[in-house]
């Protein structure tokens, strides 16, 4: 078996995974049955101790420690009711304005995003507090599902971004670098959505009509409301000034986070015994998941690197002469069909080991691919049919918005998705500049 050819080999693996995957093994599960029976096969009973230093490896790196405290603060924020705060802020500012509720959505969307660092938490928060207040006022209910679904999946980059984090650790790319890289693009794609909004109910005021004269408010007390922006704003600049700026490292910085979310919910007096069991009990069984798959995929990934995989696969491109920017291309198109069956955390895995070497070996910035993976999968989770915001959505939207709603209303933010990745593509200043200023 050691003497097979290393694409073969790769080829069992990885096919091995999928249809353990199917059976409805769990994704640590898969990684690990898979590794252990290739380890023993390829190099013998000596092929196991791969993954007891694995798992050493996987344990003994402190930049994982910022994933449970970046959690934690995202929990805490989302039960001690911010966001109800921050949508009956943008009620007041924008309720005025043709489709200003769904201009509204997408900008408390990208604060959540950088207060959670997860897509779901922004979907399923505005889902139920939004789409119900949109709906009732007569907006379209393919538009209003649409913005919360796409400007949930901004969660996946704008930092601080649990995935990014992750795309760091395996790839050993400076999480600071990544966090740079994603701010400029992620605004650039909440803008895309909000003059997209703005444009149709323009066209069509019928799509998302202001309020009427009676439910507005005087200047005074929207200039009040804004006093609900004031302690999430200071949080989320404290904690990515930190990073960025190289003050502390991530680690230190979702300590201060954490803290940070704590003492902001202790000062709207929302700190009770049953959310702090529900944070931190969620933040457990996340960082539970988080780490199995951690060290299977770390035991997987060395295997591969063993076998050589990843020279014989730069050697492939080189025989066949393709484009470099073809070859991205069509990792960008894999991921985004994997994001149509898989989880973010299960690609990010599976796939950075295989593909990071490769985008370093044709002399492109691995910076940049990490904001193109990251905008891929926003991409893939808003695709039908098994995009997991669409899901994420439907748990929470009443009966009368069927799945079929849902779909159609993500094909219109999909294209805009595209459309966001095509420029990073064409114009990769737009996710390099802000980190070859800072760095």
């Amino acid at each position: 078996m050691a003497e097979l050819d290393p694409l073969m080999v790769t080829a069992i693996m990885f096919l091995s995974m999928l249809a353990l995957m199917a059976l409805g093994a769990p994704l640590a599960w898969a990684l690990t049955i898979t590794g252990v029976g290739s380890a023993y096969m390829l190099w013998g009973p000596g092929g196991l101790e791969l993954l007891v230093s694995s798992t050493y490896s996987a344990m003994d790196n402190f930049l994982l420690v910022a994933l449970p405290l970046f959690i934690f603060m995202g929990l805490v924020l989302q039960r001690s009711g911010i966001t109800d705060d921050l949508f009956e802020m943008i009620h007041k500012l924008m309720g005025g304005i043709p489709g200003g509720l769904g201009v509204g959505t997408v900008i408390i969307c990208a604060l959540i995003a950088a207060m959670a660092g997860v897509s779901g938490a922004a979907t399923v928060s505005l889902g139920i507090i939004a789409l119900p207040a949109m709906l009732n006022r007569g907006y379209d209910k393919k538009l209003v599902t649409g913005t919360i679904m796409a400007g949930g999946a901004l969660g996946f980059l704008i930092p601080p971004s649990v995935l990014m984090i992750i795309y760091a650790f395996l790839s050993r790319d400076s999480v600071g670098k990544l966090f740079a890289a994603g701010l400029m693009p992620g605004l650039m794609l909440a803008g895309i959505y909000i003059a997209y909004t703005l444009i149709r109910c323009r066209i069509n005021p019928d799509l998302g009509p202001p309020a009427p004269p009676e439910e507005r408010f005087s200047g005074m007390e929207k200039v009040k409301s804004l006093r609900h922006l004031l302690p999430p704003g200071i949080l989320i600049a404290t904690v990515l000034g930190c990073i960025i700026g190289g003050v502390t490292s991530p680690s230190e910085a979702s300590a201060i986070g954490a803290f940070g979310s704590l003492l902001i919910a202790a000062l709207h007096r929302r700190v009770s015994w049953d959310m702090m069991q529900y944070v931190m009990t969620t933040t457990a069984k996340l960082m539970g998941m988080l780490m199995w798959i951690t060290i299977a995929a770390v035991f997987f990934s060395k295997i591969y690197v063993g076998l050589g995989a990843g020279q014989i696969v730069g050697e492939l491109i080189e025989d066949f002469e393709l484009s470099p920017i073809f070859v991205i291309i069509a990792m960008l198109f894999t991921y985004f069909v994997l994001g149509m069956f898989l989880d973010d955390f299960a690609i990010v895995f599976i796939t950075v080991p295989l593909f990071v070497p490769i985008v370093r070996e044709l002399g492109y910035d691995t910076t940049w691919f990490a904001v193109l993976f990251i905008l891929s999968m926003q991409s893939a989770y808003l695709t039908p049919p098994f995009g997991y915001n669409l899901f994420y959505m439907r748990s929470v939207a009443p009966p009368e918005i069927s799945i079929g709603d849902i779909y159609k209303a993500a094909i219109p933010f999909v294209i805009l998705q595209i459309i966001g990745l095509v420029l990073v593509v064409a114009f990769p200043q737009i996710a390099l500049w802000l980190p070859s200023l800072l760095f």
